[in-house]
């Protein structure tokens, strides 16, 4: 279980990286905010790029695609917080079957040899 909270809370600080980094170039591009916006930009997808070395796998593949899954759901929660757009149920149950795919990518069990 703290495999899996740890994991999980790694997953969304590395989302939330790439979410900001990604949002600072879309306000200074869509928003004509100041080029400023792209500095914290360029550090934050940095660390984004650092993060996702600092899970625990035998495949970058399978890290990246669990990943993903955690990224969907951080990214509806920053539709809430941040863009103060509330999600629907639709977004929420989309969220909650890719957390499931995160936890049976990375937790579920695997055979002795591929397919």
């Amino acid at each position: 279980m703290v495999t899996l909270l740890t994991t999980t809370v790694l997953f969304v600080l590395t989302a939330c990286t790439e979410i900001f980094g990604c949002y600072a170039v879309y306000r200074w591009r869509n928003m004509a905010s100041s080029a400023w916006w792209l500095l914290p930009s360029v550090v934050s997808l940095g660390l984004f790029a650092w993060l996702l070395t600092l899970h625990l796998s035998s495949s970058a593949g399978r890290i990246y695609a669990a990943y993903g899954g955690v990224y969907i759901a951080t990214a509806m929660g920053w539709q809430w917080l941040i863009e103060q757009q509330v999600p629907d149920q639709w977004d929420i149950l989309g969220a909650l079957c890719c957390l499931l795919g995160m936890v049976l990518i990375l937790y579920g069990p695997r055979a002795s040899s591929p397919l």
